[in-house]
C-alpha cells in the first residue's frame, strides 16, 4: 500500500512584481497530502487559491520554497518535464469546463487516452456510465447542458485513473441542485478509484465532504475546519 506523500510542499512562496513593487500572493505555505485524502482549500477571491493550485500541480513556478508532486521535486523539472509528470499521474475539472467544441462527449473524454497514445474504449465507456452519460456520448458541448458538460470534465479527469485529481471550483458555474449532483460523482468517483482529491472552492458544503479543510489567508495556509 502506497505510504509516501503525494503532494508535499514545504517554505512555499509565491511573489509577482506590479507598479507598486512586490506583492506576496503566498508566503511560507505547508502542505503534506497523503494518497486517497480529500482536502479542500478555501479562502476569499483574491487569496491565492488558484495561484497554489497550479504551483502544486507545476503549472506555474514558485518564487520559493520546494514542491513534491507524485514523489518528484518539481524544482529540478523543465516545463516539458512538468507537463509529462501531470499526464502520467494528474487530472484536473475547472470552474470553465474547457471541452473542445468541434468534439463530441466521448471524443472528449477520450482525447488525454490518445495524446498519451493509450486509446482504451472500454474504459471511456466506464467513465461515460459512472457520469451517466452513454446515452449523451455522441452529443457536442453545445447541445449539453452546462451540468453535463461538467460530468463530461468530471470524466475526461478520471479517465487516465489519476494519483491526484486537483479541481477548482468545480461548481461555480452550475445551479444548486446540479452542483450536489456532480460533487456527489466527484467523491463517488474519488473513493472507487481511490483518487488523491484537491479542491480548491468558495462552497462550505463541499469543503465539509472533504477530509481535511485549510484556509488560505493573508497569503499563509492554516488547517481548520470550514
Amino acid at each position: 500500500m502506497e505510504t509516501a506523500p503525494v503532494i508535499k510542499a514545504s517554505a512555499l512562496g509565491k511573489s509577482v512584481s506590479g507598479p507598486e513593487g512586490v506583492l506576496k500572493i503566498l508566503e511560507g505555505v505547508e502542505l503534506t497530502v497523503n494518497p486517497g485524502e480529500s482536502i479542500a482549500i478555501l479562502g476569499a477571491s483574491g487569496s491565492g487559491k488558484t495561484t497554489l493550485l497550479g504551483l502544486l500541480a507545476g503549472l506555474d513556478t514558485a518564487t520559493s520554497g520546494h514542491i513534491e508532486l507524485a514523489g518528484t521535486s518539481l524544482d529540478s523539472l523543465d516545463e516539458e518535464q512538468r507537463a509529462g509528470l501531470r499526464a502520467e499521474h494528474v487530472g484536473f475539472v475547472f470552474q470553465s469546463f474547457h471541452l473542445l467544441p468541434a468534439l463530441t462527449a466521448e471524443e472528449n473524454i477520450s482525447l488525454p487516452l490518445e495524446l498519451s497514445g493509450n486509446v482504451d474504449h472500454q474504459r471511456v465507456s466506464r467513465v461515460l456510465e459512472d457520469v451517466e452519460l452513454t446515452p449523451r456520448r455522441r452529443h457536442y458541448p453545445r447541445q449539453m447542458s452546462g451540468g453535463e458538460q461538467q460530468r463530461v470534465a468530471l470524466a475526461r479527469a478520471f479517465v487516465t485513473r489519476p494519483r491526484i485529481l486537483f479541481a477548482d471550483e468545480p461548481t461555480g458555474n452550475l445551479d444548486q441542485a446540479t452542483g450536489q449532483h456532480i460533487i456527489d460523482l466527484l467523491f463517488s468517483m474519488n473513493r472507487e478509484y481511490g483518487t488523491t482529491l484537491v479542491l480548491v472552492t468558495h462552497d462550505l458544503t463541499l469543503a465539509a465532504r472533504c477530509g481535511r479543510i485549510y484556509r488560505l489567508d493573508g497569503g499563509r495556509l492554516h488547517e481548520g475546519r470550514a
